[in-house]
């Protein structure tokens, strides 16, 4: 399919409009998965010609999303991943998991960067860092789009790691995220540890609803990501 490739764009305007020089691309993956953690990659790139076909890791096959990781491990100037985990989802809300899965990349970097650039709408930094909000930063921007495939190849891994452990859940395949098998396995067995315990899907298992935990903090990022039974 074609596509137009992520640039340097939002890179060279912060640099000239604030006089930044390092610069971080962040995404994350997980955000919408009923079981693991949400991950967050943090990337500095520099100014260079990134590796051809690099594009939002959504949009390459398995296949190629994995040779790309690849690509991009020797090519980025830095990066480091952060990881929230499914307690901590489930203490925090997503909101705040995100902000310490992020956090946790960028001071994961040998290097603290002037200025970082999320992809979406919603700064869950906060001011401690100076921040640029790109949608679809993943497919536009050359640091997100990177942190974008070795984020989701990752996190895919650990899935698939914790998959040999719980296979009637399919992790290697759904990477925690809702699937018919997965729905089948939590109807049979009930969650895992490293189940998310405050999500809606937890309201359609009867044998399993007692273990849902019931969060004090309200958090709309929460309610617009979760999928319940009815996916």
């Amino acid at each position: 399919m074609p596509y137009e490739p992520p640039t340097h764009s939002v890179e060279r305007s912060l640099r000239a409009t604030l006089g930044v020089r390092i610069v971080a691309g962040i995404d994350e993956v997980g955000r919408g998965a009923w079981a693991g953690p949400v991950t967050a990659c943090a990337v500095v790139t520099g100014l260079r010609r990134p590796p051809e076909g690099l594009t939002d890791s959504k949009l390459l096959t398995v296949k190629r999303r994995t040779a790309m990781a690849g690509q991009l491990a020797d090519w980025v100037t830095d990066h480091a991943l952060g990881h929230a985990s499914s307690e901590e989802i489930d203490e925090l809300g997503m909101t705040e998991a995100l902000r310490l899965a992020a956090v946790r990349a960028l001071e994961g970097l040998s290097v603290v960067p002037d200025a970082v650039i999320l992809d979406g709408k919603h700064n869950y930094l906060g001011d401690s860092w100076q921040v640029r909000t790109v949608i679809k930063g993943d497919q536009s921007c050359v640091p997100v789009a990177a942190a974008s495939v070795i984020a989701k190849v990752r996190r895919d891994a650990q899935m698939a790691e914790l998959g040999l452990e719980y296979a009637a859940f399919g992790f290697a395949e759904n990477a925690g995220y809702p699937s018919p098998v997965h729905r089948a396995a939590l109807q049979e067995w009930g969650p895992t540890p490293y189940h998310r315990l405050s999500w809606a899907y937890l309201d359609s298992l009867p044998r399993w609803r007692h273990l849902k935990k019931v969060r004090n903090i309200i958090d709309e990022a929460d309610g617009s990501e979760q999928l319940g039974f009815d996916f």
